[in-house]
């Protein structure tokens, strides 16, 4: 199918020079601007001396709403742009279904890059971030909740949330409940504003500063991932294998649950028990 294009611009996440040349001439240029909050969108523009094209808002609430204008705005050859309040939208924020629905129908999506909550404060949290998972929101409350934290309690790479100040002190403390107290993390709030500031310690210690200094400011957490599980001896491989055998377990369901069980290769399991068998 031909006709327009869909674009994903990237916008400051505080400081407003952030934002590329290119970012403005797209937004100058485009038909329609889809954005969560049309006054923090005519700010940035108004800021940078761009004229404001045609708006339209497309929130949490009602981005689904607005799919069937901006596809038939496509269906024109139209650009259309969409930006979030701050930062790469899609990204814990409203696009992601006007994307799908535009990659659906076969028409062109592109993208914008630029500033990104996300991997501004993990590139300055000091952990290590060859390999992260990115979490962003928390579910509020419920199994939900309860579910994502235990899950997090296994990755084994750096992990990066996001939380408001009213919610920080209570996610610390289900993080450290779930994690480990000791596991470390770095608190970054107001990235790129006047008040930035990064503060690094473990979750114990976390609790404690907010304990101490009232949270303010929008928060990325950035957390160590967890220790790998300790290296599993032959012997202990053996000793289960043996145990299940004796019982009468099979030789190939045994190696699967041990497998399983210690967390390793099915094949390191196959291969001591032929080795033993000699």
């Amino acid at each position: 199918m031909t006709g327009g294009t869909l674009v994903i611009v990237a916008t400051p996440i505080g400081n407003l020079d952030d934002v590329s040349p290119r970012a403005l001439r797209t937004l100058a240029e485009a038909d329609l601007v889809v954005c969560e909050d049309t006054r923090r969108t005519r700010k940035l523009l108004s800021a940078h001396r761009v004229s404001a094209p045609a708006l339209l808002s497309a929130n949490d609430h009602t981005e689904a709403g607005r799919i069937g204008a901006v596809l038939d705005r496509l269906r024109r050859g139209e650009t259309v742009a969409v930006v979030s309040d701050a930062g790469l939208p899609g990204i814990s924020d409203p696009g992601e279904r006007l994307v799908r629905a535009a990659a659906a129908e076969g028409f062109a999506v592109t993208v914008v890059p630029g500033a990104s909550a996300a991997l501004s404060a993990l590139v300055i949290s000091g952990l290590p971030t060859g390999r992260f998972h990115f979490e962003g929101f928390l579910p509020r409350k419920g199994g939900g909740r309860e579910e994502r934290l235990a899950a997090l309690a296994t990755v084994e790479h750096t992990i990066v949330c996001y939380e408001a100040p009213h919610r920080l002190a209570r996610t610390l403390a289900d993080l450290a409940a779930a994690l480990g107290d000791e596991r470390p993390v770095a608190l970054c709030r107001e990235l790129t504003k006047l008040h930035e500031e990064t503060w690094r310690g473990t979750l114990a210690d976390a609790m404690r500063r907010v304990a101490d200094v009232a949270p303010r400011g929008e928060y990325v957490l950035v957390l160590g991932g967890a220790p790998p599980p300790p290296e599993v001896d032959d012997e202990q491989v053996v000793a289960a294998l043996d145990r299940l055998l004796e019982a009468g377990t099979s030789a190939r369901d045994a190696v699967a649950e041990v497998a399983s069980a210690y967390a390793v290769a099915k094949r390191r399991v196959y291969d001591l028990m032929t080795a033993e068998r000699r």
